[in-house]
């Protein structure tokens, strides 16, 4: 299998993978819910009474594990008893008036100093619950979570007995349905059995009661004018068409993550693939081109935009020009430190000998000079300036803009770019999609489970849009056959110079050879090798008086790459300010609820 192909598919699968963060848990410790038994008793009152029941499974050592009931407006929660099997509780009540927390540390031992670790304790609570209950003019009525969406994990199975105070009459609905294993009732009693509640789910109960069945005070329960059942069953039925409706857009909206590497991959197959060539060179001693520095450092050293030169080969350019002659460099000690200052002396009248691009490099190096003559380190200092870092970053693009145009047919000829425009535009498109979608949806909707989904789908696709956009170019676009050829000739030469055994098993014939490998090693990004393995070979190289090696000895290489950094930090300086519910009757609105956890 192409290796191309292979990286691509990893990565691909990566990107697919990525929303799995959302649901990695520590390892060393973990715990479930395996059981949990509810049973709730409605009386003629209006009261709740609420047992709960929770089977726990523990691997590894915990505190205990807490409970938070939720108390709406006017509800109130009395005669809190905890029990345990399996373990010996403590319990810390705090009602905070919006909830009760009802923290229980379980202890392996009667003496409660040794924490539980590895068991299943049984955990039981019960309470009883006032204003719960709603009364209408026409009917009782029983809002219920079950399950809530607080819970720090989910509930494997699940059996609830709801004991109402008549036994005609009565009417029922659990939503969502897809938890619910069975339910039925049978006379003032209804049974549910759950296959598990998932997670952040909401599992929930809506009850109806004749009016009768209820004393006419009722004190416990809280009273309502007018009739109540025919209003909270449009606005359950209006709930739940809301809830399917989101919950489909949210599905929708998922596949988006899979969209944008799903074209990229496409455009791979179509336009990726390599062509298969004659050439399996190990290694290459001579240039596989005559191309010009900033050409070769173009096309056949970048990934990620083939035909668009970098600050290496703005570099490698300099070089070039000062084999030519246009450049002289000379030294001159700088007071403030022990090492010289690499100073470049221009020769105007050289200057029609440079190609279109060197012109321009020539003409950005001019303007910073004094009497023709440019001190690299004062350089740097002059683009603090924000002015004169402008205008240099300005004709450091127009030098980019300049070879990119240079070199535009033999980009054409070496390489096919319509897989990575693909792959850009892909990128491009989804990280603004991403970015609307995540505004859009915090605004527009309504349910929060939904708007939470799709804000953390936007940022997953955002994220994955941008791996798209900076994928290398060359890992979906195409070499031409010439253009393979010569890619592997230059990766090939490459290898050559960062492998001093090889430079040593095939020294160059002359000195002109070395200076010709360390101004394409600066195209290549690796001059810094080549001139460490030049010291090796030749140990006197200091004392040839050329001006790319002075150039390279006496740092001028750090000293322009510290000028060119220093112009793109000015030429945009930081800035002084820069530093760092659903209504009755819809599920999700009602009693109960909350969650719990471990700790």
């Amino acid at each position: 299998m192409d290796k191309k192909f292979k990286i691509i598919c990893i990565i691909a699968v990566i990107l697919i993978l990525g929303f799995a963060i959302y649901s990695i848990t520590p390892l060393n410790r973990s715990y479930s819910i395996d059981n949990a038994n509810m049973d709730l008793i409605i009386d003629k009152y209006g009261k709740l009474h609420v047992d709960e029941v929770y089977d726990y499974s523990f691997n590894g050592e915990y505190n205990g594990v807490y409970r938070d009931i939720p108390l709406k407006y006017g509800e109130s929660i009395r005669n809190i008893k905890v029990s345990a099997e399996g373990a010996y509780p403590v319990v810390e009540k705090n009602e905070t008036g919006n909830y009760e927390r009802l923290k229980i540390y379980l202890y392996s031992d009667q003496q409660h100093t040794q924490k539980i670790k590895d068991c299943n304790v049984r955990v039981h609570i019960g309470y009883d619950m006032n204003k719960v209950v709603k009364v209408y003019d026409d009917v009782g009525v029983l809002q219920y979570k079950l399950w809530d969406k607080q819970w720090d994990v989910g509930v494997k199975h699940m059996d609830v007995k709801v004991h109402l105070p008549g036994d005609t009459g009565n009417s029922y609905y659990i939503n969502p349905e897809k938890f619910t294993k069975s339910s039925s009732m049978d006379g003032n009693t209804i049974s549910i059995v759950s296959n598990g509640v998932s997670k952040g789910e909401i599992y929930e109960l809506l009850v109806f009661m004749p009016r009768d069945e209820l004393t006419r005070s009722a004190s416990y329960a809280y009273h309502h004018n007018g009739t109540g059942k025919e209003m909270i069953l449009n606005n359950l039925n209006s709930s739940l068409n809301e809830k399917n409706f989101w919950d489909t857009f949210c599905t929708i909206f998922t596949l988006l993550v899979f969209i944008g590497p799903a074209i990229v991959i496409c455009a791979y197959i179509k336009y990726g693939r390599e062509p298969k060539v004659d050439y399996d060179g190990i290694y290459e001693r001579e240039l596989p081109s005559d191309d010009p520095p900033e050409i070769v450092n173009a096309i056949f050293s970048q990934s990620h935009v083939i035909g668009t030169p970098d600050m290496e080969g703005f570099e490698a350019s300099i070089l070039n020009i000062i084999d030519k002659k246009v450049f002289e460099i000379n030294t001159q000690e700088n007071e403030d430190s022990d090492e010289a200052d690499v100073v470049l002396t221009i020769k105007n009248d050289k200057k029609d000998e440079l190609s279109s691009s060197e012109q321009i490099i020539f003409e950005t190096l001019s303007h910073f000079a004094t009497d023709d003559a440019l001190n690299l380190s004062d350089l740097r200092k002059k683009l603090t300036n924000e002015t004169n870092a402008k205008w240099f970053m300005e004709h450091f693009k127009s030098w980019k803009d300049q070879v990119k145009d240079e070199n535009k047919e033999y980009s054409k000829k070496y390489f096919n770019t319509k897989g990575s425009d693909i792959s850009s535009a892909v990128g491009l498109f989804g990280f603004i999609i991403a970015v609307i979608a995540f505004c859009c949806c915090l605004i527009f909707i309504p349910l929060q489970e939904a708007r939470i989904w799709c804000a953390k789908m936007s940022v997953l696709i955002g994220i994955i849009s941008i791996l798209i956009f900076f994928l290398p170019a060359d890992y979906v676009g195409q070499w031409t056959y010439e253009g393979r050829v010569l890619h592997l000739k230059w990766k090939n030469f490459k290898k050559f110079l960062e492998d001093n055994s090889l430079i040593e098993e095939h020294p160059p014939e002359s000195i002109v050879i070395w200076k010709k490998y360390l101004i394409y090693g600066a195209a290549l990004g690796i001059a810094d090798k080549v001139y460490d393995s030049m010291k090796l070979q030749i140990p006197n190289v200091g004392e040839y008086d050329d001006g790319v090696f002075v150039y390279h000895s006496c740092d001028g290489f750090t000293s322009m790459h510290s000028a060119i950094k220093t112009g793109e930090y000015w030429a945009n300086p930081p800035s002084d300010s820069d530093g760092g519910s659903g209504g009755s009757g819809g599920f999700g609105g009602g009693s109960g609820g909350g969650g719990g956890g471990a700790f």
